[in-house]
């Protein structure tokens, strides 16, 4: 069943400039739900169906901001099927959560998942760095490279997350994979692009079959986060890596607040 957004077209163009800035901010670091999601609350819709439209909305602007980075992706391919695997499972774990459980088994925890997605980047080179020393003292080389077991149990989680809501997945994502996998943030952002856009598109899927949604909301932020997923990939691939770092951290310190506040 489908609920309509209210017939204002205020409304419809707050809900298109969403779209957009939050294809934009996803592409980059993530956490554009924070943008949208408030938004569709402010034009009637209940929380739920303004969450599951604002899922299916944003799966077209993850797969531009994808496609926005496929030069980053080259050599990828391997790396991007295991974790797909991974996360797709849990992006539909998430999703059926959404479905079963009241929101309240998730809002407490979610500020500190941030948090420590948080940490993870601000301290990563670092980290990064004790851990390929430490590798190479024991013998163990550079590991697995793409990631091992330790990652994909934390993108199974991180992943669940974002089918449940999605509000900083991309910051969740950048601190795992920049601390367990030796690359460079820009190549680890374009497959956090493809990961982010595999379970908003499972979730979406899910959502298809069990769960309201309203159409015009659907529509107006699938075209906005596709224009916003050009836009991103543009301004982000040329963010050297201190500046998208402190991107990420001043996107994770604001969804923790609003996640706290509201």
């Amino acid at each position: 069943m489908a609920l309509s957004i209210h017939d204002s077209l205020w409304e419809s163009v707050a809900v298109f400039a969403a779209g957009i800035g939050a294809g934009t901010i996803n592409t980059i670091v993530g956490s554009g739900t924070l943008i949208t999601f408030p938004v569709l609350l402010a034009t009637g819709l209940p929380p739920v169906t303004a969450n599951v439209s604002n899922t299916l909305g944003l799966v077209p602007g993850s797969i531009s901001g994808a496609i926005g980075y496929r030069k980053e992706l080259q050599g990828q391919g391997r790396r991007v099927r295991r974790l797909a695997v991974t996360t797709l499972i849990g992006g539909l774990a998430g999703a059926i959560l959404l479905t079963t459980l009241p929101s309240e088994s998730f809002d407490t925890i979610v500020p500190v998942l941030i948090g420590l997605a948080l940490v993870l980047v601000i301290f990563q080179p670092r980290l990064a760095k004790a851990l390929r020393e430490r590798q190479e003292n024991t013998g163990a080389g550079k590991g697995d490279p793409d990631g091992g077991p330790a990652l994909h149990a934390g993108m199974l989680l991180a992943s669940a997350y974002g089918g449940y809501f999605g509000a900083a997945q991309g910051v969740l994502y950048i601190g795992l994979m920049g601390l367990l996998l030796h690359d460079d943030l820009q190549r680890i952002n374009a497959v956090k692009n493809v990961l982010a856009a595999l379970v908003n598109g499972i979730a979406a899927l899910f959502f298809l079959f069990v769960a309201d949604f309203d159409w015009t909301a659907v529509l107006l932020i699938a075209v906005g986060s596709t224009l916003g997923g050009q836009i991103g990939a543009k301004i982000g691939r040329r963010l050297p890596p201190t500046a998208l770092r402190a991107v990420i951290v001043v996107v994770g310190l604001v969804a923790i607040a609003q996640l706290l506040l509201r």
